[in-house]
């Protein structure tokens, strides 16, 4: 039986005992500091560290997703001093025996954890572009007036005056308290940027002394961060010291490091604005002169090409006008109408002598032109004249008054009928009769029907 002086364990396989009996622990949620951290290591990214308290410490690991997954959803990294808290379960390595707590979820505690909330949230506000360079606003080189927005009990708003009236006294400044620290100082700020904006200055200092993380929270603050990317007049933040960085800071048309530099930003110093104004006399001076000179080569250019067009222009029409003067039209006008009369004589001869010749190559044309009808018709008719006496003797003989030459007549009634049966009139009817030569008239006086 395991753990008699019959049977002794082997290191295996006490230590595989000891591993049995920690992996029934639960898993565990612990808070502590973090001391003699070491990592991610280069090869593995494993990070190695301790978490302690006032009493006690415990060596933990970091498997690199775990600390992955920590540096991004908190914006930080693990350090020494750093207020942690880890969900994990104990665990024994194999080769060494050594007890160690694994991590599998990371997040920061106390301060840790509100910089962790104003890192989510200036990702938050980034995402929706309040942060993009594009969307601030343009501040003016030279501010003749300025609206300062902080604490009015503090020394910060008599920094400001005394570095504005030190640089450029001709600057206006106007101010609106308001509360710089505490859980209500976010309203309070909100409603110093309305006033503030509402007198329609050149931009809007948001400034604040020095300060702990926790004393500049409420610039951390995201309505107050949207009011301030939402003011319609720029706004310029002087938040805390040079490490200081806050949400406002990250949405404002200029960030400054300090108050003081807040101020220098809106207001160049005097002897500066003269240097400025004088350098630029100079080079507007040298870039006018220029301009003349190059405005005076292109008027003396445009004016000999001028010259030379209109010379030029002025040969071609008196060579055109020449021209036109030596025209005969001109010089002899009754030439034209001398030579058109002689046209028309020579045209009136012509026709004269061509109108006899026209209509007798006609006359010859007509004259051919019949007698070739003429032998053509004659010969289209020929077959057809043909038929016509052979038709014409047929009908010739089959005709009835071919038999009145031989004696015989031909009876009609007086409707004209031709009657071939004595039944077809009665006694005293009219009838003619048609003879060979001459008809007679008749009344019939007797009836018979004809012998069978």
């Amino acid at each position: 039986m395991a753990g008699t002086k019959e049977e002794p364990l082997s290191v295996t396989e006490a230590v595989q005992v000891a591993k049995g009996q920690v992996a029934l622990i639960p898993t565990l949620s612990v808070m502590g500091e973090v001391s003699g951290f070491r990592g991610p290591n280069a090869r593995s990214g494993h990070c190695y560290f301790e978490v302690k308290d006032a009493t006690a410490a415990m060596s933990t690991i970091a498997w690199r997703g775990v600390y992955r997954d920590f540096v991004e959803t908190s914006g930080t990294q693990l350090r020494d001093g750093l207020q942690i808290q880890m969900t994990g379960a104990f665990d024994v390595y194999q080769n060494t025996g050594k007890l160690s707590f694994v991590a599998k979820h990371i997040t920061v505690a106390g301060e840790g954890l509100l910089r962790q909330q104003v890192a989510e949230l200036a990702r938050k506000l980034e995402r929706e572009g309040l942060m993009d360079p594009a969307r601030k606003r343009r501040i003016p080189a030279f501010c003749s007036r300025v609206c300062v927005v902080t604490s009015l009990s503090g020394s910060v708003i008599e920094d400001v005056k005394r570095t504005l009236r030190r640089r450029n006294p001709l600057v206006q400044i106007d101010a609106v308290g308001c509360a710089v620290q505490g859980k209500h100082a976010p309203a309070t700020i909100i409603r110093a940027l309305e006033v503030a904006a509402a007198s329609k200055p050149d931009a809007i200092l948001l400034v604040r002394g020095g300060g702990s993380f926790e004393d500049l929270m409420c610039f951390n603050d995201e309505q107050l961060a949207r009011a301030v990317a939402a003011c319609p007049v720029p706004v310029i933040t002087g938040i805390g010291h040079e490490p200081d960085t806050s949400i406002c800071d990250m949405v404002s048309d200029r960030r400054c490091s300090t108050p003081t530099a807040a101020a220098e930003s809106v207001a160049p110093a005097m002897n500066e604005i003269e240097t400025l104004i004088n350098q630029r006399g100079v080079r507007l001076g040298n870039a006018m002169a220029a301009i003349l000179q190059a405005d005076g080569r292109e008027v003396d250019a445009l004016g000999e090409r001028a010259a030379r067009s209109m010379e030029a222009r002025l040969s071609r029409l008196t060579v055109f006008v020449d021209s036109l003067a030596s025209r005969r039209c001109l010089t002899d006008p009754m030439a034209t109408l001398e030579d058109r009369a002689r046209t028309l004589d020579l045209t009136e001869e012509r026709l004269h002598g061509a109108i006899p010749k026209s209509l007798a190559r006609s006359r010859e044309r007509v004259d051919g032109d019949a007698q070739r009808l003429s032998v053509a018709g004659r010969g289209l008719l020929r077959p057809y004249q043909t038929s016509v006496a052979r038709y014409a003797a047929s009908l010739d003989a089959l005709s009835p008054l071919k038999v009145l030459g031989r004696g015989y007549a031909l009876v009609r009634d007086a409707e004209g009928h031709i009657l071939s049966n004595a039944s077809q009139v009665e006694v005293g009817d009219s009838i003619s009769v048609l003879l060979d030569e001459g008809e007679l008239g008749a009344t019939v006086t007797s009836t018979g029907k004809a012998a069978s």
